[in-house]
C-alpha cells in the first residue's frame, strides 16, 4: 500500500544535508521538470512586488520575507518528513516512532509539495515557502505537474493499494486513476475540517505502528475515539466516513 499525504504551510528550518540534485527525488528522469518549475517560481520573486511576495509566502513581514528569497538550488536540505512541521506532522510525531514504523512511512508515503511536486517522504528539500493556492503569475504548478508526473505515478501506484490522506485540493497535483481510499470526519453529524489535518497524521501514524498492508487493516486497528460510520463509493474513489467520539 502506498499513502498520499499533503504537505504543511509550517517548516523545519534546520536543514544540513547536500542542496538538490537529480537524484534527490523519486521520477530521477523528471528532474528537469522540477528545475523548470522552480524557475519560474525564482523569476517570479525577482520581478514581485511587495504584495505579491506576501500573497505567495503568506506572510505579511517585509523582513521575514527576504528570509525567502535565497536561491534554493543552492541551499542546504533535509527529508521531506522532517521538513514539514505542521498539524498532521505533529500528530504522527515521526521521530518518537520506532524504526521499523519510521522505515515504513519512508518506504510508503508521497508528499505533494507545492513546490517540488510529488516526493517521497525521505527526499530531501530545502526550507522554502509557497502558500497553498498562491499564483506564480500565469504559471498553473499543480496543473504542470499533474501533466508531466500523472504517467509515472500511474505506473508508480499500478499493483499498489491506494491510501489517500491529502487534501482536496491536491487532487490538482494528480488524481488516482484507479480505485483508492480517502477519509472524512464527522462529529455530532457535522464534518469537521479543522480536525481533519490532526486525524491524518494519527491514520498515518497507526498505519506505520501496525505495517499496514491494506485499508482493511487500517479499519480493524482504529483508535477508540473513531467509529466506522459509512462507506460510500464516488466512481473510483472510496470515502470512509469516520465518527469522532470524543
Amino acid at each position: 500500500m502506498k499513502i498520499l499525504f499533503s504537505p504543511s504551510e509550517s517548516k523545519n528550518e534546520n536543514c544540513v544535508k547536500n542542496p538538490i540534485n537529480e537524484n534527490s527525488f523519486i521520477f530521477k528522469e523528471l528532474f528537469p521538470y522540477r528545475m523548470e518549475a522552480l524557475k519560474h517560481y525564482e523569476e517570479f520573486i525577482k520581478n514581485a512586488s511587495l504584495q505579491n511576495l506576501q500573497e505567495l509566502f503568506g506572510i505579511k513581514n517585509e523582513n521575514e520575507i527576504d528570509k525567502f528569497k535565497h536561491d534554493l538550488k543552492q541551499a542546504p536540505t533535509q527529508e521531506a518528513i522532517l521538513l514539514y512541521t505542521g498539524v498532521s506532522y505533529e500528530y504522527l510525531n515521526f521521530k518518537i516512532l520506532d524504526k521499523k514504523s519510521q522505515n515504513y512511512i519512508l518506504e510508503n508515503t508521497l508528499i505533494f509539495s507545492n513546490l517540488f511536486g510529488v516526493v517521497r517522504a525521505n527526499d530531501t528539500l530545502p526550507f522554502y515557502k509557497f502558500k497553498q493556492g498562491a499564483k506564480i503569475g500565469n504559471f498553473a504548478i499543480e496543473k504542470f505537474y499533474k501533466e508531466h508526473f500523472s504517467k509515472a505515478l500511474d505506473e508508480y501506484l499500478e499493483n499498489e493499494e491506494i491510501l489517500d490522506l491529502r487534501a482536496g485540493f491536491y487532487d490538482k497535483f494528480y488524481t488516482p486513476k484507479k480505485k483508492f481510499y480517502t477519509y472524512k470526519f464527522v462529529k455530532n453529524g457535522k464534518v469537521i475540517s479543522h480536525f481533519a489535518k490532526a486525524y491524518r497524521g494519527i491514520l498515518l501514524s497507526i498505519s506505520a505502528k501496525n505495517q499496514v498492508k491494506n485499508n482493511k487493516e487500517l479499519l480493524a486497528n482504529l483508535p477508540s475515539n473513531l467509529k466506522l460510520k459509512e462507506i460510500q463509493i464516488k466512481g473510483l474513489k472510496e470515502e470512509i466516513v469516520l465518527e469522532i467520539l470524543d
